[in-house]
């Protein structure tokens, strides 16, 4: 079991990193920075794409926040979640996308709510809980 609550979607983290003085950072200081973690899948996404831009500047900006930020393993009890999400998905042909699927069932799996700017894609998965921190109105 963890004790953070929030686990931070890819894209978060990118606002967070093009922002820092905005919604994000004004939640985290709210909740705090041990309130807050990342999946290693969404933490591989992002590396991935700092590969393909081949910007040490932003790779920099990008790390010192990772840095802040705990990275949570996948473990074996999100293997298990995975299994039971995209079979659901899929039974009702609502399928997301593969690295959000991952995502989903290692937030899913922790009982953490997912952070994310993509609502409507994570939304299809029952029992997730999402917020949205780049809402004005968010929790």
């Amino acid at each position: 079991m963890t004790d953070h609550t929030f686990m931070l979607d890819t894209n978060i983290l990118s606002d967070l990193v093009r922002n820092p003085r905005g919604r994000v950072q004004q939640k985290i200081r709210r909740h705090g920075i041990n309130a807050v973690c990342m999946s290693a899948i969404a933490v591989s996404e992002i590396r991935f794409g700092l590969a393909k831009r081949r910007s040490e500047e932003f790779s920099d900006r990008v790390e010192a926040a990772l840095s802040r930020i705990a990275l949570l393993d996948y473990g074996d009890d999100a293997t298990f979640a995975y299994a039971s999400i995209r079979d659901d998905l899929q039974s009702r042909g609502t399928a997301i996308g593969t690295t959000d699927l991952f995502i989903a069932a290692h937030a899913k799996s922790l009982d953490l709510t997912l952070v994310t700017n993509n609502i409507r894609e994570f939304s299809r998965v029952d029992g997730l809980k999402v917020e949205n921190w780049l809402e004005e109105d968010s929790p």
